[in-house]
């Protein structure tokens, strides 16, 4: 088997120009000419490096996830507590009010909400990202439990639930121009709901 012409871009820097026009367009709205474009590279490199459109947005959103993940879970183990992370996690989130960061919203929630539920590959990465979020709040609300914050009996799945709803629901209201007195006065009360339990 002969190999193809060795790539004269970097595949790294490719995919990270291709997750910023996902992130701002969605998937459907991002032409191929509006990624070849940003990744500066043209449709033979495109195919030869990253297969289709498809198989961009799926790379896209894998390493979108995995920085995201990877991100929230070294923030978590460094906390002094798992409520400490929590609350400083939503009300970052909040502060973020006003800003391009906030316009932009979380490529998964904006996916998720885009792709719905498709029978495609790119809805099920985006509902796997969507679970990957879910997980690492189960396992700061588990923490948190053994921490005494959050009463035993309490039920871990539901309350990871209850925040990735609450996360999601807040990137929406900063996406659509919530001031930030707003935003973070409904982080706190995510926060307040947490320590009612």
């Amino acid at each position: 088997m002969t190999r193809g012409r060795p790539l004269a871009f970097s595949p790294d820097e490719a995919a990270h120009a291709a997750m910023q026009v996902f992130w701002a367009s969605g998937y459907d709205n991002a032409s191929t000419r509006d990624l070849l474009d940003a990744m500066q590279i043209s449709r033979s490199s495109l195919y030869q490096a990253f297969g289709n459109k498809e198989q961009l947005f799926l790379e896209s959103l894998r390493r979108y996830r995995e920085a995201l993940i990877g991100r929230l879970e070294r923030r978590l183990a460094s906390a002094p507590s798992a409520l400490a992370f929590l609350e400083r996690l939503f009300l970052d989130t909040a502060g973020e009010a006003g800003s391009d960061r906030a316009a932009l919203g979380c490529l998964i929630f904006n996916s998720a909400g885009e792709l719905g539920q498709r029978d495609a590959a790119t809805a099920r990465a985006a509902r796997d990202g969507v679970a990957a979020i879910t997980g690492l709040f189960r396992r700061a609300v588990e923490r948190a439990k053994a921490e005494g914050d959050i009463a035993p009996a309490c039920d871990s799945h539901a309350l990871a639930h209850y925040l990735t709803l609450s996360m999601a629901g807040l990137r929406t209201l900063l996406k659509t121009g919530t001031d930030r007195q707003a935003a973070q006065s409904a982080a706190r009360l995510v926060i307040d709901t947490l320590r009612s339990n």
